[in-house]
């Protein structure tokens, strides 16, 4: 690996997914070179084993994600970042594109995680970024419930009826913390951000069966210490639309995802972050410049890894803008 030339913000080669659910928007919306039927997943920026990101631009072209993070260290993903997760990237980006419902489902906690599969637990968050006119999601329960209340429901087969539904429409945010009970529904286009992890239960899907008749494999005892059985005020997520500024959406022990909304040039300052910098281009198009006179481009469906050593960025849209801007969360 050449390493005599500084870091730069870095592009990734996506890691599509075909899922029963997905779709075709990562390709038709996001210009993703999707050649699967129903493309669900886009893995932007990924450190999970086996699906580790390569970079897709530069003079690091074809270099891993964990490749570069042993060579450059805090240099790229922040001194505190690096001392905590060493070459394991924390935070996981994805864009789904659900043409049908997903099933409903439930993350562990890190200790959970830890205890039963040696890995993360899963707090995420989704910013929605198209949605029909009827679509919904579920997040949480409708009405307070308890272990015995659930598996009630789940014996009846009345477990639609405690859910939580959301009707959604483009920028809403949703935080999914662990045990949360989840699902994305039909028609919804979203970015979704989350810690590196891929551990998931599956509650219910639905009465679906797979080309071959098969349902999908269910986690019914696994989900029932990982629920958290809370009832929730609100469970979106509320902001006010930024104008030539961040506002943060989301701040968690894992990440901090703000909104950039861009009419005109902005200068951002990261000289006391210590950490990496991640845009999601969810509309329009900008320049992102750094250093003396270096810039790259940006779109809607772009993932952009910004390393902690730039303390400076600029952004010049060429027409109006939104970003999410996402880093490390302090824990």
């Amino acid at each position: 690996m050449n390493t005599d030339k500084s870091l730069y913000p870095l592009k990734f080669k996506p890691v599509l997914k075909e899922r029963i659910w997905g779709g075709a928007r990562l390709k038709t919306v996001l210009g993703k070179k999707a050649t699967m039927e129903h493309c669900g997943e886009s893995w932007e920026l990924s450190g999970v084993p086996g699906d580790v990101s390569v970079v897709a631009n530069g003079f690091l072209q074809g270099n891993s994600l964990q490749e570069l993070i042993e060579i450059y260290m805090g240099d790229l993903v922040g001194d505190r970042i690096y001392s905590r997760f060493g070459v394991e990237f924390p935070i996981l980006v994805k864009f789904i594109d659900a043409q049908d419902d997903l099933s409903i489902q439930v993350h562990p906690d890190d200790r959970l995680a830890a205890e039963r599969h040696g890995a993360y637990g899963k707090t995420e968050m989704w910013y929605v970024m198209e949605a029909g006119r009827d679509s919904s999601l579920i997040a949480g329960f409708n009405q307070r419930m308890d272990r015995e209340k659930y598996m009630q429901a789940l014996k009846d087969k009345k477990l639609k009826d405690i859910m939580n539904f959301e009707k959604v429409a483009p920028g809403d945010v949703f935080f999914i913390p662990a045990g949360r009970v989840h699902a994305i529904g039909k028609d919804i286009l979203l970015a979704e951000i989350q810690q590196t992890s891929d551990v998931t239960y599956r509650i219910y899907d639905w009465d679906r069966v797979d080309a071959a008749g098969k349902p999908r494999e269910l986690h019914t005892e696994l989900a029932l210490d990982a629920i958290d059985y809370s009832l929730q005020d609100e469970y979106r997520t509320r902001y006010r639309k930024p104008s030539q500024e961040s506002v943060e959406l989301v701040s968690c022990p894992y990440f901090t995802t703000s909104l950039v909304c861009l009419e005109q040039p902005l200068e951002k300052d990261y000289q006391n972050l210590d950490s990496f910098v991640i845009y999601i281009c969810t509309s329009g198009a900008c320049s992102v410049r750094w250093g003396t006179a270096e810039s790259m481009d940006i779109r809607k469906g772009d993932t952009l890894l910004v390393p902690a050593v730039l303390d400076g960025i600029r952004l010049i849209p060429s027409e109006s803008t939104e970003l999410l801007e996402v880093c490390a969360g302090n824990r």
